[in-house]
């Protein structure tokens, strides 16, 4: 337990001193880039909003975390039980991931005027979903064929195939697929935060210090959203050695 925490709080502690290493070195003003001592009087400051704000962002990024492991998952099982499905989805999803998301902004927010709820929740699942539905395609399709012919022979449906075979078996590829998808959900988030003129959150909060030429403030943001993103990883760490514990290999 304590090699598990203080590694991580070393190398943190660790960073941060070089960063503000950096900016000493450089003599570079707060006005440029902050550094962190410059953050605690930022947090200090703006408390109630960093608490306020950072709850929307938290929730919204869980809901449409959420709804990407629901649909992604739903995805995932369609082409890796289909080859005709894989085949003809496979373009499709490839092909709008790679569209960028920030370009999709605009035309989600004048389509859903005004729903910023929906349309912040919204973006944090586009963004998201990809990778737990292409974990999962691929862990289902590798599925070794006997185990399916046996239990198909016994009358077993699909659905079973899956609960009692397959979902086992795609758990550690499906966990790995949430630790990326939880990061891209933020930035899905913040996007629609930003870009918003109505947006409320840590990216409307960045923003707001952007146009006040609040720099402390900022950064004092993406240190919170840094923080955010690492309590939902370690979230999905732990969901992942309560069902997954046993595909971890022991490491000296």
């Amino acid at each position: 337990m304590l090699r598990q925490i203080g590694i991580p709080l070393a190398s943190i502690i660790v960073f941060l001193a070089l960063w503000e290493l950096l900016v000493w070195a450089n003599g570079w003003p707060n006005f440029k880039m902050a550094s962190p001592s410059d953050l605690p009087p930022a947090f200090i400051r703006y408390w109630d909003l960093f608490l306020s704000m950072g709850w929307q962002t938290l929730w919204r990024t869980v809901a449409g975390l959420a709804l990407a492991v629901v649909v992604g998952t739903a995805i995932g099982m369609i082409i890796g039980f289909s080859r005709i499905a894989r085949d003809a989805l496979y373009p499709l999803l490839v092909g709008f991931n790679a569209i960028p998301k920030a370009t999709l902004v605009p035309v989600i927010s004048l389509i859903f005027i005004g729903q910023h709820d929906f349309n912040t929740v919204l973006m944090a699942f586009m963004i998201s979903f990809f990778p737990i539905a292409v974990s999962v395609g691929i862990g289902l399709s590798t599925l070794e064929p006997e185990y399916r012919d046996i239990l198909r022979s016994l009358g077993a449906s699909r659905f079973t195939i899956f609960r009692k075979i397959a979902l086992p078996k795609t758990l550690p590829e499906f966990f790995g697929a949430l630790k990326v998808s939880v990061t891209l959900a933020f930035i899905g988030t913040n996007l629609v935060e930003i870009v918003s003129p109505h947006g409320r959150g840590l990216g409307a909060l960045f923003k707001s210090g952007e146009t006040n030429g609040d720099y402390p403030l900022m950064f004092a943001v993406l240190i919170a959203l840094a923080f955010l993103g690492i309590v939902l990883y370690y979230a999905v760490v732990y969901l992942e050695k309560v069902f997954a514990g046993w595909a971890e290999r022991p490491q000296s």
